[in-house]
């Protein structure tokens, strides 16, 4: 079994995404204010977070994974100037200016965590989830990356090494899952459905096209 971190040092320019910032603490006591004086509905709030977490904000980066599926001249942009090739699509913006794309092999599975804080890709990947701003993910993903991905329910070969990428200020990173087998005849648009945000963090992979479709095992 092996494994490899690469910790670049942080030298964070900006406020901590779990400090938040000016705006998002002014969001934040907006929300408080209107949830006492109940002129607005927490759980709506959650179930609209939960579903740019998981569904709309994702679908950017999904639909950079499935050209990379698909086009190899894209990948290749992809592995030598991430940031431009995914500009290029139109996704820029908060957390998304210094891309890189870490590609998973049959020999490596990547896996990505902010170790000091919860720095990530907001404008391919949306919104973070809550558990990669949790300390135990940021200390454990280093310390036990396969332990980790047990828990998320991915079991990585002994022999496939696990490299642990660490996102900072100055860049942070997509993780191109591989390309599902049995998706040989599907376009780019129907590629893009199979891609997961867990799978481009590194704590899933992408969706098996038959079960994707609903199609008998």
């Amino acid at each position: 079994m092996s494994q490899s971190h690469d910790n670049h040092a942080h030298h964070h320019g900006h406020a901590h995404d779990n400090d938040f910032d000016p705006m998002t603490a002014r969001v934040k006591a907006l929300e408080t204010i209107l949830t006492r004086k109940g002129l607005v509905d927490r759980d709506a709030i959650d179930a609209i977070i939960e579903t740019y977490e998981t569904k709309v904000g994702p679908r950017n980066g999904a639909r950079v994974v499935a050209k990379a599926w698909t086009d190899p001249a894209f990948e290749a942009w992809l592995r030598e100037d991430a940031t431009t090739a995914i500009a290029s699509l139109g996704f820029t913006g908060r957390q998304g200016e210094h891309m890189r794309a870490v590609f998973n092999t049959p020999e490596t599975h990547n896996l990505v965590v902010c170790t000091l804080c919860s720095c990530y890709p907001w404008s391919v990947l949306g919104l973070p989830p809550v558990w990669y701003k949790s300390p135990p993910y940021r200390s454990r993903a280093v310390i036990d990356p396969r332990g980790v991905l047990e828990e998320f329910g991915i079991t990585i070969d002994s022999n496939v090494k696990i490299r642990v990428w660490d996102s900072t200020a100055e860049i942070r990173y997509l993780v191109v899952p591989m390309r599902p087998v049995g998706s040989d005849d599907l376009d780019e648009g129907r590629l893009a459905e199979l891609v997961t945000r867990d799978s481009m963090i590194g704590t899933g992979q992408a969706l098996d096209p038959k079960s994707a479709r609903g199609d008998a095992q």
